[in-house]
């Protein structure tokens, strides 16, 4: 193993160093120092900038840590506890503080001058937008979604099934669904389904009241519905709610198509005469399951190498994320579902967890989990946290992009060839069938917010019409209608992060076209890659994409020429 040099913090210039977050009379002096520092000139407010981005930075790695342990741990009452108390405690003090300082440094006459430089001009919209949104009213709100968001993590975390005398996670159970008995995956759907069932009052209640603590959020800004207000919130400076909807046709009318081709042809080679749910993962042609590890380790150690291969920067990112100890990969009781790469904002390495099992779809979320981590490495250096946090639309693109241009080094998990082509063709396939599933999710987080005073069986039809104008006409749910009246609740992003899901149908767009380039040159290519990184977020979305030698583009047109070009790189393989 090569030696790691192990990054260090860097020196606190505003905070001690050994300073630690314990409680909020412990914090608030610091940003009373920062509300009393007078602005005497442009330079004073840049460092001013500067110290309330430290503070900002420690602040979010302790809650990056709290929140970490929480999700990796969801039945340790001391992790969750302390969560608990920094979204109770610290958050809702924070805020209102946090409004104070947005409005000194916009009311300061120098402000102009620093909006003239590269980065200050978006951080200073943002900075505005803040302004415009902040109400004292909203403080408690935020902190009961908060607590309530985190009941579904608990809720999720603790499903299990039996399966041949153990107890098993769901994500260990969908392994399952590769099997090539039909019946045994039957089973495993069936029960999989019947436990999420369980707890399907429970969950709809709970999105029942995150819906209406999110409108009550809107109502108090000032906007008519949640999405308008998240609009506004998430910085969606560069599209509009109508170019989602075009998104959704383009999707509707270039990409479902290929799903109902993809159906029969898999109805056809299964030699089925109804295509069933479970019949969805499974091998067409009736071959295990790929098995691109065995376990964490095994995962990790092809991981960097694949990486270390692309670049060897982007190996050693990964090498240094492994010493720290930031990898949490494996599936687990008690852990919570899905998969997420965590700034450190102080520090600059980054966290991934993921509940790993042994599945090319793990594989593929270590890559996209190691693109988000090369992102943060990459503006590791940048001067200030705002010029790191990029918004989701660029962040995916990092990610997604990693999924495609990585495909050249599949090769360390799947020595034998045809399982390599089996793979590259999976994968682009699942891309294919994405793109309407976040079509989907959108469309429908639209009207949920649209119609905040829905009832559950309003929801549910609008559900079934939304999922069915986005789904293959080839599988057959008869006898499963409750399962899939009731599939949209294992999106967490719906409970945790409220309309953070359209930038992975943007974001996959850019990702085929960056692997286009790549194609086409693959050094010029991962250079355009790395340079659109390296902006942080210091240049407009659009900017950015064309720094990467792409288009920020969503229109029917362009997605028929990019799904052209996966058709052609399917026909290749």
């Amino acid at each position: 193993m090569p030696d790691i040099t192990i990054p260090q913090r860097p020196t606190r210039r505003f905070l001690p160093e050994n300073f630690t977050i314990s409680t909020w009379d412990a914090l608030k002096p610091y940003f009373d120092t920062l509300q009393a520092k007078p602005l005497d000139s442009a330079e004073d407010l840049r460092q001013w900038f500067k110290d309330r981005s430290e503070l900002e930075a420690v602040v979010s790695e302790d809650l990056a840590w709290r929140y970490i342990r929480m999700t990796c741990y969801t039945e340790n009452e001391t992790y969750r506890h302390a969560y608990q108390e920094f979204i109770e405690q610290i958050q809702p003090r924070m805020a209102p503080v946090s409004d104070q300082l947005n409005k000194k440094a916009a009311a300061s006459p120098f402000l102009d001058v620093l909006a003239n430089e590269e980065g200050y001009d978006i951080l200073i919209r943002t900075l505005k937008k803040e302004i415009e949104l902040f109400r004292d009213e909203n403080v408690p709100l935020y902190t009961e979604i908060a607590t309530e968001t985190q009941k579904y993590a608990q809720i999720s975390g603790a499903m299990t099934i039996q399966w041949e005398g153990a107890e098993i996670t769901l994500p260990q159970a969908s392994v399952l669904l590769m099997s090539t008995d039909r019946k045994k995956r039957e089973e495993v759907y069936r029960k999989v389904s019947e436990r999420r069932l369980q707890d399907k009052e429970a969950l709809d209640e709970l999105f029942t009241r995150l819906v209406k603590l999110r409108h009550e959020v809107s109502l108090n800004a000032g906007f008519s519905n949640y999405r308008d207000y998240m609009f506004k919130s998430l910085g969606r400076f560069d599209y509009t709610p109508k170019d989602c909807f075009d998104f959704h046709e383009a999707i509707q009318g270039e990409v479902v198509q290929l799903l109902n081709e993809f159906a029969l042809e898999r109805k056809r080679a299964l030699g089925v005469d109804a295509l069933r749910p479970w019949d969805k993962a499974v091998d067409a042609e009736g071959r295990d399951a790929l098995k691109p590890f065995e376990n964490g380790t095994e995962l990790t150690e092809k991981t960097i190498e694949a990486f270390r291969r692309l670049d060897p920067f982007l190996g050693q990112c990964l090498e240094i994320m492994r010493s720290m100890g930031h990898l949490d990969l494996e599936s687990r009781k008690g852990k919570a579902p899905g998969g997420y790469n965590y700034p450190l904002a102080e520090i600059g390495v980054p966290f991934i967890f993921m509940n790993a099992t042994s599945t090319l779809r793990d594989m593929v979320t270590i890559m996209h989990e190691g693109g988000h981590a090369i992102h943060n490495f990459l503006t590791r250096d940048l001067e200030l946290n705002d010029f790191k946090s990029t918004p989701s639309e660029v962040a995916e693109l990092a990610s997604m992009s990693m999924e495609l241009i990585s495909m050249d080094h599949w090769d360390i998990f799947f020595p034998d060839a045809d399982a390599l082509k089996r793979a590259k063709r999976e994968h682009l396939e699942d891309i294919i069938e994405t793109l309407p599933w976040v079509a989907t999710i959108d469309r429908f987080q639209h009207w949920l917010y649209e119609h905040a005073n829905h009832t559950h069986e309003e929801r549910k039809r609008c559900w079934n019409k939304i999922v069915d104008e986005f789904s293959d006409t080839a599988t057959d749910w008869r006898g499963l209608e409750t399962a899939k009246d009731y599939l949209w609740q294992k999106q967490l992003h719906l409970y945790e992060v409220p309309f953070y899901y359209i930038e992975y149908g943007m974001a996959q767009l850019g990702a085929i076209a960056v692997w286009r380039n790549f194609r086409k040159n693959p050094a010029k290519g991962l250079e355009g890659y790395q340079r659109a990184l390296k902006l942080g977020y210091m240049r407009p979305i659009p900017e950015i994409y064309a720094a990467a030698g792409i288009k920020f583009d969503f229109s029917r047109a362009y997605i028929r020429e990019l799904m052209d070009f996966v058709k052609a790189e399917l026909a290749k393989i």
